[in-house]
């Protein structure tokens, strides 16, 4: 056997024990996750975001821009309309499952070993970006998100600020959100002929709304390669007034750029 062909086999070996680990933790653990449905949607609208579903990045095959869409129509479908009521929590993969082609993903873009490759159910990380940028506005805590070490293409079409993304790998490599609050949250997810789009509704109106705000925007070198560098706050603001209550630091990114700038 080759030293690669034995690495992958290594690999491949503790992706299954990790995904076993994380299943059991799911049927024996106490953690509350969330699964009822309904399609009366809650009165309260707490944030509604959309994205471009087709983006020129770098010279991948344009099929595969078609492939995502079909993807996240899937995925879209397996969590729209859920309830995160309080004490629970949203998982990601609880709910879209094994992006498998035998349930009808295609082959997409993935992002894995610093780098972008292809793989069956690529695509879907563009709604746990959606998911990760529309509950950093509300009251719900992000207990589980993870980020890419690397930036694969320029920002064509990105109006999110550099490093929101939530990376997915099924099944431990997750997004999750609890609900401390005594509010019941509403999911809403779709795909129209251009968009990604999500919403996320309440059945009362929370006190307090959230601002995003990207700050020490820039590109170092350093040793001839070139790393991307940022701060993203989040602003907590009295709805009643529209007075800064606190501000807090989520995140200081700093990975490689894997593109000429």
């Amino acid at each position: 056997m080759r030293l690669t062909e034995r690495y992958q086999l290594i690999y491949e070996m503790r992706v299954r024990q990790l995904r076993l680990m994380r299943g059991l933790s799911d049927k024996i653990g106490s953690v509350a996750l969330a699964k009822a449905r309904s399609h009366d949607w809650l009165p309260v609208t707490c944030m509604n975001h959309q994205s471009v579903l087709r983006r020129k990045l770098g010279d991948t095959d344009p099929q595969l821009q078609e492939n995502k869409v079909v993807n996240l129509r899937l995925a879209t479908a397996t969590m729209d309309g859920v309830l995160i009521r309080p004490g629970e929590t949203f998982s990601f993969w609880h709910l879209v499952g094994p992006t498998e082609a035998r349930r009808g993903y295609l082959p997409g873009l993935v992002l894995r070993y610093g780098e972008a490759g292809v793989g069956v159910g690529g695509g879907v990380c563009a709604l746990s970006n959606l998911l990760f940028w529309m509950a950093l506005h509300t009251p719900l805590e992000v207990v589980e998100r993870h980020h890419h070490s690397f930036d694969p293409f320029p920002d064509m079409l990105r109006v999110l600020p550099f490093g929101t993304g939530a990376c997915v790998f099924y099944n431990y490599v997750d997004l999750r959100f609890y609900n401390p609050t005594d509010v019941t949250f509403h999911l809403h997810t779709w795909v129209t002929d251009e968009h990604l789009r999500g919403a996320i509704y309440a059945d009362q109106e929370w006190p307090v709304t959230y601002r995003i705000r990207e700050r020490n925007h820039r590109f170092v070198k350093q040793g001839g390669q070139t790393f991307r560098e940022n701060e993203v706050w989040r602003l907590h603001m009295d709805r009643a007034t529209g007075e800064p209550i606190r501000e807090e630091q989520l995140m200081h990114n700093f990975c490689e750029v894997k593109y000429a700038i």
